[in-house]
């Protein structure tokens, strides 16, 4: 039994009030390995993972932190759509239905939907097996989700323990060295845990009453550490010693004040190949394209914005008791940039920027604080948070979410892998995200989109291919 994180209890708790499960899709050669062998595989490997031996536990009242409990796999995480033999159309009707729907973690924190047959796949002439592992994101963020499902299709011994903990398969997180800050960003507590004598049998809810005082004390504490560390890191920036920090985009299109209405799902899948630019990450190249997909897309409809940007998740290098380990960026696409050399190098440089300042040692002085804030203060703040109404400014007008999950030597009882998608959650504000997924030598970008912003996904996905094709071919 381990408390959760603050953070990780953050999206729990906002899974209350919005979707924002993860959503994984591997495509795999069709096998004659009957469902349930697949199945029976899937309960075998899951047994050996211990991110998939547990379930949430809620403390009555919100008065402590969730915990972190034992489960067994259950028929019901397995989950065999019928029948066989759809088409690639089809499948994708059925995975935009899917992406509105959320595990209870509370139950169990993820699941597997298996598609067999699945015919007119991308690369592929003959029938696939499409796969969708649904997790909770309080289980996991974009990079151990990857984690886990390399686990579960790796090529581990059958008698084996295989631990998910990820290894940074990340194309984005590089490090940065910065120099040290004066303000220390580990101060001591007083009291910031409840004293080693209270017994664990303890009712959690009175645990969490006896836990309040200290942790409200270390809240304070450490509240003055991140204002300390706020000034540093003001006067640094003025100073030039930190590059400042990103100015935000005005809500577009794509940002309209109202529910998601519905969802739509589509795939281009690249070889890694056909994307390389010296000089260039993939996620640059993908960025850049996206940029030119995006803004012709917009022009088309009569609604081009001045600027866009894009919500960029960076994983931390740095070890934490978080499974969400990231921080967001906000990288602006330079639409207005008509050469695309440039334009890249734009992006590239912003990437750099928004990297280093997020990486400064003095940010982690405000994440400390989230640590110690008693459990029923924070989950108030989840619940009064203003979901439905649109800032004024945003970190970006849709999210690029971008992730390489490892060499292509997975496979599903013997079938090996195709490739790989992912699809970063909608919301009200967030009406198009985009994922770049690697795995061996292929890249997909996924588009997830609001029918109500994107009418016509399958123009999106054209201008998108067009994009990268001269996106790659103006660098040559």
């Amino acid at each position: 039994m381990t408390t959760m994180a603050a953070r990780d209890a953050t999206m729990y708790w906002l899974s209350r009030r919005t979707t924002n499960d993860v959503f994984l899709l591997y495509s795999f050669a069709e096998t004659d390995t009957a469902t349930d062998e697949l199945r029976s595989f899937v309960a075998a490997r899951a047994a050996r993972i211990p991110d998939l031996r547990i379930r949430l536990q809620d403390i009555p009242g919100d008065l402590g932190y969730p915990r972190w409990v034992s489960a067994e796999f259950t028929s019901q995480q397995f989950v065999y759509h019928q029948p066989d033999g759809l088409s690639w159309h089809a499948l994708l009707a059925d995975l935009g239905e899917l992406l509105g729907t959320g595990v209870v973690a509370t139950e169990h924190p993820w699941r597997i939907h298996v598609f067999r047959a699945v015919h007119d796949a991308l690369r592929s002439t003959e029938p696939v097996v499409v796969v969708l592992l649904q997790l909770s994101h309080a289980l996991a963020d974009g990079t151990r989700a990857a984690a886990i499902a390399r686990a579960l299709f790796g090529t581990a011994r059958a008698d084996a323990v295989v631990h998910s903990t990820p290894d940074a398969p990340v194309d984005n997180s590089a490090y940065h060295p910065v120099g040290p800050a004066k303000t220390p960003t580990h101060p001591g507590d007083s009291c910031g845990q409840p004293c080693g004598w209270i017994p664990r049998q303890v009712d959690p809810r009175v645990l969490g009453v006896l836990r309040f005082p200290g942790q409200l004390a270390a809240t304070v504490w450490r509240g003055r550490a991140a204002y300390l560390a706020q000034r540093e890191l003001a006067d640094r920036t003025a100073a030039g010693e930190v590059p400042a920090a990103a100015t935000g985009f005005a809500p577009s299109a794509l940002n309209p004040a109202a529910a998601v209405a519905d969802r739509t799902a589509r795939m281009l899948v690249v070889d890694v190949g056909d994307l390389r630019i010296p000089g260039k990450t993939v996620t640059v190249v993908a960025l850049t394209a996206i940029s030119y997909a995006l803004a012709d897309y917009l022009t088309e409809r009569g609604a081009r914005p001045e600027r866009l940007g894009t919500a960029l998740p960076m994983a931390l290098p740095m070890p934490s008791a978080a499974r969400n380990n990231y921080r967001g960026l906000s990288i602006d696409l330079h639409i207005n940039e008509p050469d695309l050399r440039i334009r890249a190098n734009l992006i590239a440089d912003e990437l750099a920027v928004r990297r280093e300042r997020a990486l400064n040692p003095l940010h982690s002085a405000q994440d400390r604080v989230g640590e110690v804030v008693p459990a029923v203060l924070a989950a108030r703040d989840v619940e009064r948070a203003d979901l439905d109404n649109v800032p004024a400014t945003l970190d970006g007008n849709t999210v690029v979410s971008s992730v390489y999950r490892g060499p292509g030597d997975l496979a599903f009882a013997g079938a090996p892998v195709l490739f790989t998608g992912g699809f970063p959650a909608l919301g009200n504000v967030m009406h198009l995200t985009h994922g770049v997924h690697g795995i061996g030598e292929t890249v997909t970008l996924s588009v997830h989109s609001d029918p109500r912003v994107v009418p016509d996904p399958d123009r999106y996905l054209q201008l998108l291919a067009e994009a990268l094709d001269t996106v790659v071919a103006a660098h040559r």
